[in-house]
């Protein structure tokens, strides 16, 4: 053996809580790096990369089960350099293994376990191992001696395998440019295709597991169409319901086991709440429900409350375990919700709205939900009891991880809410959080790992959304100066569009570009959306031209499957809808002008201002000056203005 097995192994001294969850492991674990990388060069062993992340409840099953194993350990350790990677920390090599594992088993998912050669061409994938056979699964034991057998035995039958699988990855996500244009119908057509696929009593897309369709809300939030609205309200109406939502807390799920949203699986992530506050906060602008804008209130109270982190940015995520059982912070028996409440009358109210049971619908114990009728009149007061009930318990495990990408994603829920909601505390959460994640010069996903493409997206897409609730120039000037960096480090100079690492990074088989929007905004689309509304404040035709060659590249591949691509359908939609300039000077962001502007929903407008009548460096404000000595406000469309006016009425005429 090349290295002996001692206290701990070389993950201690990561920042990544995944990669230190598995510190006392007898696996002598490398992170992913040159020093890894070399070492199978060195001694002609195949790379064993595991992947996971600190929330993953089955990445937890198979630690305890096989990688707390000496047995099993030795026989990892004796046969190949064990590599741990945190997915959320590197997406570059998770997406190229998962993407090699989808093709040799035709399914995929966490975790992730990959063999390569030493000069990283993957051969041999899959998911999760029982250490033992069980259930027809073939064991991790049995996996381990096979591999090492063959590449002992016939390392140039290995070799040539992976070779022949490497020349195929990331073609797929490398479309070049297509002259067909997508159309104003064509998102009509990707609206009907999603409403066949609707759960018309549930919400939501297909049956268990069922997912939180993020990117599709905002596309569907987005269209005048009333079947997309119904789909959105109906969705989001019984995620709000259902267990996947905390009943106490505020905050969801990852995703539910279940058709029904009953039964979460219980780990909660920070983009999941920063995307979902956003939808809530939509769907109450266009149907005015208003347990719409209290979810999406509960649920940045409950990010603001438990993941934020003492410098201002966010942590990634809570443990879906606590004590070593999934969901056992969450979930109660009906007499400890009983006790807990006291009063009979209203322990009975509780039992009838959340739904409890002396049966329960989780192992024995109940996953609140709140479908039992309408809400007892002391609603408040049974969610504060039980909330103080639960909170001595043992709580799940924090991943304090900051990550630039999912941070960003909830500066712009903040600085969404907070412009529409006139909550200042939004406001300036959103305004530390960007601090965080632009101090120290070059951005960063996370520590000392260099940005990707994502994170560039997310970000210039936050600090848009933040000048248009502030007018704070300098967040416009941020968003400018990102963008140009991101063009020239990830911009695709031959086909158009962007890769998912910057140019100079080491790869590992091939330079990919993100495609599907699923759970999250691929980085492409991110990308296409933020430029497409940057370049209406700064009038950059080279802005316009970097996101159209995203959208020409998959618009028709968007369209035909649009369950996959939602937030390149709403940036696609937002190119065909002519989206409008809104220029407003000589009064602070929240007067009455911008206030008419916000009290709808307008997806497709950009909204620029400046309280002392000074452009500030923003192009849409250049010679715009008072009428009259009043607050004004300008309406464009490609820099072309209409009349000034100073009458919110006849503002809200031009909109």
């Amino acid at each position: 053996m090349v290295s002996v097995f001692t206290m701990t192994n070389r993950l201690a001294l990561e920042r990544s809580p995944y990669l230190r969850q598995h510190q006392d492991n007898p696996v002598d674990w490398y992170p992913w790096g040159e020093e890894a990388l070399g070492l199978a060069v060195q001694l002609g062993r195949p790379l064993l990369v595991s992947i996971g992340y600190s929330a993953c409840h089955w990445c937890h099953v198979m630690a305890h089960e096989s990688f707390d194993d000496p047995a099993i350990a030795a026989l990892m350790n004796d046969s190949f350099v064990c590599v741990k990677v945190d997915r959320e920390e590197r997406p570059d090599v998770d997406a190229i293994c998962m993407e090699a594992c989808q093709q040799m088993t035709g399914h995929g998912g966490w975790p992730l376990n990959v063999f390569l050669t030493p000069e990283q061409q993957p051969f041999f994938a899959g998911t999760y191992f029982p250490p033992g056979q069980r259930q027809g699964m073939v064991s991790w034991t049995m996996v381990l001696q096979a591999i090492a057998e063959a590449w002992a035995g016939r390392p140039a039958d290995v070799r040539a395998q992976a070779a022949e699988l490497s020349a195929t990855l990331g073609r797929s996500v490398r479309a070049k440019q297509d002259s067909t244009a997508v159309t104003t119908d064509d998102l009509n057509q990707a609206i009907t295709a999603l409403h066949a696929g609707f759960d018309k009593r549930w919400g939501g897309f297909g049956g268990a597991p069922k997912f939180p369709p993020h990117c599709v809300l905002e596309f569907l939030l987005a269209s005048e169409r009333v079947e997309a609205l119904e789909m959105a309200a109906v969705t989001l109406r019984e995620m709000a319901s259902g267990g996947i939502y905390d009943q106490l807390g505020g905050g969801f799920a990852r995703y539910a086991v279940d058709g029904t949203w009953t039964i979460p699986h219980f780990e909660k992530m920070l983009y999941d709440n920063a995307l979902l506050a956003r939808s809530y906060l939509r769907a109450w602008q266009r149907t005015g429900e208003q347990r719409f804008v209290e979810v999406c209130c509960e649920t940045l109270d409950f990010v603001l409350l438990e993941l934020l982190d003492p410098q201002g940015g966010f942590c990634s995520a809570l443990d879906a375990d606590s004590e070593g059982v999934e969901g056992k912070f969450y979930a109660w028996y009906a007499d400890q919700l009983c006790t807990a409440l006291g009063d009979e009358e209203l322990a009975a109210e509780a039992v009838r709205y959340f739904g409890v049971t002396d049966r329960g619908n989780f192992d024995g114990l109940n996953v609140l939900e709140a479908r039992g009728g309408a809400a007892p009149e002391r609603l408040t007061e049974i969610r504060r009891k039980l909330f103080e009930a639960r909170a001595p318990r043992v709580r799940p495990g924090l991943d304090d991880k900051r990550l630039t990408c999912w941070n960003a994603l909830m500066v712009a829920a903040l600085a969404d809410a907070g412009a529409v909601l006139g909550r200042a505390d939004y406001i300036q959460a959103a305004e530390r959080c960007a601090t965080v994640l632009l101090a120290g010069g070059e951005l960063r996903r996370t520590g000392e790992i260099p940005a990707f493409l994502d994170d560039y997206g997310y970000l210039i897409e936050a600090l848009v959304v933040l000048y248009e609730a502030t007018f704070e120039p300098r967040w416009y000037h941020d968003a400018t100066r990102l963008a140009n960096e991101m063009i020239k480090r990830f911009g695709d100079a031959e086909e158009g569009g962007f890769f998912t690492t910057p140019a100079g990074a080491s790869v590992l088989v091939a330079r990919r570009k993100d495609l599907e929007d699923a759970p999250i905004p691929s980085g492409s689309s991110a990308a296409a959306f933020a430029l497409l509304r940057l370049a209406r404040l700064a009038g950059s035709v080279e802005y316009e031209q970097w996101a159209l060659s995203v959208l020409r590249a998959h618009g028709p591949l968007a369209v035909r499957h649009p369950g996959a691509f939602g937030w390149l359908l709403r940036a696609i939609a937002f190119w065909l809808a002519d989206a409008r300039e809104v220029a407003i000077v000589g009064e602070v962001s929240g007067g009455s002008l911008s206030a008419a502007v916000r009290a709808e929903y307008r997806p497709h407008i950009v909204l620029a201002g400046s309280a002392d009548g000074e452009d500030g460096g923003v192009p849409l404000l250049e010679q715009r000056g008072l009428l009259d000595g009043l607050p004004t406000a300008y309406v464009c469309e490609r820099f072309a203005c209409q009349a000034p006016v100073t009458d919110v009425d006849a503002l809200l005429a031009l909109l």
